[in-house]
């Protein structure tokens, strides 16, 4: 009897990734096929990338839902491209959380919790100052409530941010990239290591090398991740210090180009930057900048090398994407992933993004399976 391609590829995939997990040596495994809309891990681009995975725990497996929930990842990425066709920045909001979520204590979903350890007069992770412009919890939320109609008490939260991240990046033009799921959400939030740790946009590249090295991050996997930067809205009020008061001098930072400089301090005026109630307004959008710098591919929701090419002009918006050309290792890997059609960014990025996605993660009898993944489960 003749299988579906869906089945087919399901197969494949299993194959792939227990060939690559059985290599004894540390060498990627790279295999670029095309893959049939109808898989479930089908990327737009109609290639899947397939590699080693550099797992933490064995624990964590290919299709682990196959038995408890067999339609999970489906239901995900079904949301997701839902989700996408209503808020085009979805996938640099998700970008954000996972990556916040994973940097501080692991891929564990502590991010996600409303208290700490079921200690409401606790600061959590949501409350630290990197993450006052977190967005995206509401699309976690969507997803676990379809699953949990579906399979309840079964998927992760922490499952439900990675994978749901690594669909939307592909939804966005981004490339495919493999995961292993059987990750378990933590039982409590990090607010001091997440006010310590979540990597500053004002750092110098020292610093930033510094903190990602210390979670076992190349400087290659760092410029890569940094290229998640080229989609997305930043806002002015990070920006702003590098245009008029550059590190307490009251001068701009001397390192943006004079036209960028009027052209940003014009985006983010203070007049301009405000609500009526004097709020900071609404973040604006990277390409308000890039489509004058006369990038050929705007930023905004969809994934490209842009980012590259702007810091390689000297107008990356943060002092830290900016700082990137300050280290010659660093300023190298720049203008690799702009030389190209950004085949090599997009393979360096998949794969930074799988190490990312396995750091620090509890699985077996560790942490728990949250039901409302802002909540802990609590035993009565």
């Amino acid at each position: 009897m003749s299988s579906s391609p869906g089945h087919r590829w399901d197969m494949m995939a299993m194959v792939l990734c227990f060939l690559a997990l059985a290599l004894a040596k540390p060498v990627n495994v790279i295999n670029l096929s095309p893959l049939p809309l109808d898989s479930p891990s089908f990327s737009p681009s109609g290639f899947l990338i397939s590699f080693r995975q550099d797992s933490q725990d064995t624990s964590l497996q290919f299709d682990f839902y196959r038995e408890t929930c067999p339609s999970a990842e489906r239901i995900i990425r079904s949301r997701m491209a839902r989700i996408l066709n209503q808020n085009k920045n979805a996938t640099a909001q998700l970008l954000r959380l996972v990556f916040h979520d994973c940097f501080i204590q692991g891929c564990d979903a502590s991010v996600l919790l409303d208290d700490s350890n079921g200690k409401n007069n606790q600061s959590t992770e949501k409350d630290a100052i990197p993450n006052s412009t977190l967005k995206g919890f509401d699309f976690i939320d969507a997803i676990k409530e379809e699953l949990e109609d579906s399979c309840p008490g079964i998927v992760s939260c922490s499952d439900i941010l990675v994978v749901s991240t690594r669909d939307s990046i592909v939804l966005a033009g981004g490339p495919y990239y493999p995961l292993f799921t059987g990750r378990r959400d933590s039982n409590r939030s990090y607010y001091a290591t997440a006010m310590a740790e979540i990597p500053k946009p004002d750092a110098n590249i020292s610093e930033t090398l510094r903190l990602f090295s210390l979670r076992g991050f190349s400087t290659r996997d760092t410029v890569a991740l940094l290229g998640g930067h080229n989609i997305g809205k930043i806002g002015c009020e990070f920006i702003r210090p590098r245009l008029d008061n550059f590190h307490g001098t009251g001068q701009p930072d001397p390192t943006i180009p004079s036209d960028f400089l009027d052209e940003m301090s014009l985006v983010c005026s203070v007049n301009g930057s405000t609500s009526p109630n004097g709020a900071p307004s609404p973040l604006r959008s990277r390409s308000l900048v890039d489509s004058a710098v006369g990038s050929s591919v705007l930023a905004g929701s969809v994934f490209g090398k842009n980012y590259y090419d702007s810091v390689l002009r000297g107008r990356g918006l943060l002092f830290a994407d900016q700082q990137l050309m300050a280290h010659d290792n660093t300023a190298d890997l720049v203008r690799a992933y702009a030389s190209d059609d950004g085949a090599t960014f997009r393979m360096d990025f998949a794969r930074a993004m799988v190490k990312m996605s396995n750091f620090g993660v509890l699985t077996g009898s560790q942490g728990q399976v949250r039901i409302n993944c802002s909540r802990l489960v609590t035993s009565n």
